[in-house]
């Protein structure tokens, strides 16, 4: 693992904290380590601060993404207006946290990002929820106009290719798969992320919001609806 924090107090305290989790940590200090670190020797996961000196997180990420590196990527950030957190997404990221973070979050997005990128991918959640899970073997899948091909990890609505980063890419897919059925927060959170992040996160709704504008189009139907109270559904009205 690769951890770029310009705090060094949180550094020390992030890269303690992983280490005595099991995690082999190659910590660094800014960005510009950070970059030369994952050439000399590419990590399994990174974590990175958005804001850091010189090379901030976001440029980081941005140049990994363009070099066709599809690491996992995590990324801290103290910043918590939604557009930044979707600046964030829009450089290539996976996932976020919001400084200040308990610890525990940051090993439960980081397990449920080494699983989805695992080759023996590591079982979901049980639950009564009557969901097909993502990962199945057929080439391609279809629904409301979107066409996924899972192995190869590309979408298309209509004749138009999305560009998706690895969490949208399984939240679409997931929606995909369960076309017309409700999906509720908890059951989607459980099966995307491996964790249940309570009422009062936002996570979710910032990938829909973010989906949504990427899969929207003039003259065409929205194609993820929420209903209130309970989650989304996909479906071409």
């Amino acid at each position: 693992m690769l951890l770029a924090e310009d705090d060094r107090a949180i550094r020390h305290a992030l890269e303690r904290a992983l280490t005595l989790e099991g995690y082999a940590v190659t910590a660094v200090a800014d960005g510009v380590e950070a970059l030369a670190q994952a050439h000399r020797t590419p990590p399994d996961v990174l974590v990175l601060d958005v804001m850091m000196p010189g090379i901030d997180g976001l440029q980081v990420c941005r140049v990994l993404r363009a070099e066709g590196d599809r690491t996992p990527i995590l990324m801290l950030t103290a910043l918590v207006e939604t557009a930044d957190r979707i600046a964030g997404l829009d450089a290539g990221a996976d996932d976020y946290v919001v400084k200040p973070f308990d610890v525990e979050e940051v090993f439960a997005r980081l397990r449920a990002l080494l699983r989805r990128t695992s080759p023996n991918g590591g079982g979901a959640p049980a639950g009564d929820a009557p969901v097909r899970e993502p990962q199945l073997p057929e080439r391609q899948v279809e629904a409301a106009g979107i066409r996924m091909d899972p192995q190869a990890r590309r979408v298309w609505r209509g004749d138009r290719e999305l560009e998706l980063t690895r969490t949208e890419f399984e939240l679409l897919e997931l929606l995909v798969r369960n076309a017309g059925i409700v999906l509720d927060h908890s059951t989607i959170y459980d099966r995307i992320w491996g964790y249940d992040f309570g009422p009062g996160s936002k996570n979710l709704a910032v990938y829909v919001g973010y989906l949504r504008r990427k899969l929207d189009q003039p003259d065409a139907p929205q194609l993820i609806h929420t209903v209130r109270g309970v989650g989304y559904v996909l479906r071409e009205d």
